[in-house]
Formats: C-alpha cells, sequence, structure tokens
C-alpha cells in the first residue's frame, strides 16, 4: 500500500504532467496528468486504443512526449543523457508483455546480462545473483540452464521478472504481466507481486485488463479515458464513477465475478 509521510502527504516517484502522445496525425494522450505513490500498486486500466502501454514507455524513457513533463524520483526522464545509461535505469525495472527475453540466451544469461552490462559485475558474480532473482520469481533452479522457448507462458512471465528485479529496482513496471496465463498461473502470479512488493518495499506500475488481478493486487486504479486519466483512486471510488465504459466494466458479469471471489477470500 502507499506509504504516507509524517506529514501525511505521499511521496511521489513517478509523475507525469500535462503530456502529449501523438503518432502521426493520431493523438493518443492530451494533458495527461499522473502521480505513482512510493510503496502502491498502481494499476491502469482503460479501452482498446487508449495507450495504456504507450503510457507505460513513456514513463520509463522509451517513448518521448510531444509535450508535458516525464519525472522519475523527481528526476527529468527526458533531460540530455538522463535515458538508458543513466542511474535512473538502474533503479527501474520492466516487464513487458511478451517477456522480451532474448531467444538465444538461457534464461539463467537473461538475467544475469542486465547486471554485467549496467552493474558492470564479473561474469561469475553476476550468475550468482541471476541465480537468486530466478528463485526470487519462484522458479525452479533447473529453469536457469533452458532457454526462453523450453518454457510455459507462465514460466517465461516469470523468468521476465527475475530480469526485472535483477539491479534491485525502486518501482517495477508491468505491462500485462498475466495475459495468456490460466486462471491458477494469474492468480499465483498476483500474490508473488504483492509477496514481492512487501518484502522489498516495491513500487508497482501495472498495465493490465484482468479484474481479478484489479481485485487482489490493486491499491488504486488509474482508468484511462478521453486521451488522459479520467480517475486515479481505489476501486471502490472508481467503480462508482458515472461511466458508460467504468460501469460495464467493472460491474459486467466479469467484474461481479472478480468481486464475488475477492468477497470470498476476504
Amino acid at each position: 500500500m502507499s506509504v504516507a509521510q509524517p506529514n501525511g502527504h505521499f511521496e511521489i516517484v513517478a509523475q507525469a504532467r500535462g503530456v502529449r502522445n501523438c503518432f502521426g496525425p493520431q493523438t493518443v494522450h492530451e494533458g495527461l496528468d499522473l502521480d505513482v505513490r512510493r510503496g502502491e500498486v498502481l494499476a491502469v486500466v482503460g479501452g482498446s486504443g487508449t495507450g495504456k502501454s504507450v503510457l507505460l514507455r513513456t514513463l520509463i524513457g522509451l517513448n518521448r512526449p510531444a509535450a508535458g513533463s516525464v519525472l522519475l524520483f523527481g528526476q527529468n526522464v527526458y533531460a540530455p543523457g538522463m535515458q538508458n545509461t543513466s542511474p535512473l535505469a538502474k533503479r527501474v525495472g520492466v516487464l513487458f508483455q511478451q517477456g522480451a527475453l532474448f531467444s538465444s540466451l538461457t534464461v539463467l544469461e537473461n538475467v544475469a546480462l542486465s547486471l554485467i552490462e549496467h552493474a558492470r559485475l564479473p561474469a561469475a558474480e553476476a550468475m550468482q545473483l541471476a541465480t537468486l532473482k530466478i528463485a526470487l520469481a519462484g522458479l525452479p533452479a533447473d529453469a536457469g540452464n533452458k532457454l526462453p522457448m523450453e518454457l510455459s507462458g507462465g514460466m517465461i512471465k516469470r523468468a521476465a521478472l527475475a530480469r526485472a528485479l535483477a539491479l534491485d529496482p525502486d518501482i517495477l513496471f508491468l505491462d500485462e504481466p498475466t495475459a495468456g496465463l490460466d486462471p491458477i498461473g494469474a492468480a499465483a502470479f498476483d500474490q508473488l507481486i504483492l509477496t514481492l512488493r512487501g518484502a522489498l518495499g516495491l513500487t508497482v506500475f501495472l498495465v493490465t485488463h484482468d479484474l481479478d488481478t484489479l481485485y487482489t493486487t490493486a491499491d488504486r486504479i488509474a482508468v484511462l479515458a478521453n486521451r488522459r486519466v479520467l480517475v486515479n483512486d481505489r476501486l471502490e471510488i472508481v467503480a462508482a464513477i458515472d461511466d458508460a465504459w467504468i460501469q460495464e466494466y467493472f460491474h459486467g458479469p466479469r467484474g461481479r465475478a472478480a468481486q464475488a471471489a475477492r468477497d470470498r477470500v476476504s
């Protein structure tokens, strides 16, 4: 959950102000504002084409906005020299939709690569640390020696998570982490995220369409609509907003089933 400071305010670790994202004549975001609080799981939802993944990529420095500002830990992501090789990159872990693992490298090599390139560790030490990260992500020990093509969908997600955790980040960006997983695998992944957040003090920015994930993990939910963040608040407040998409999403059959499942657990 979000960690409040003694004065009652929340520390903001990621911030977008007045962001405009365009692709040719198409404007995806216009005047978008968003805050991500330290220690929270912030889930981002929205209809098709609302730019959920675009927003994630903008926040991590992979998609320069046409206008507006993006700050991570108070620093301008798009200032000269701040991308890729900057200290900011070491504080951010990213899990992309399809895992984005290098197909010619084993899981162990995939995880160790960032330790070698960014932390400048010797290969042997990087491999040792990578083994720990693989275990932290809930993979069996023998998974490290396998290629991505030898893994199930759920194992690929966990391998990608291990890589995202390699540099001990302060914030994790997860793009549809449970997409394509069976319900049991998705539920296990949700619990893993909560466990890691609690154990490591992580902040999590989560793009998802999975209602079960929302009800299980999210402290706050940001809804993208009309090219901006329509609302960013606790689930019960968001679900009560008088908006056609929100009402259909949260109160349709799947939304009711997800809520009923959470109520049974609690």
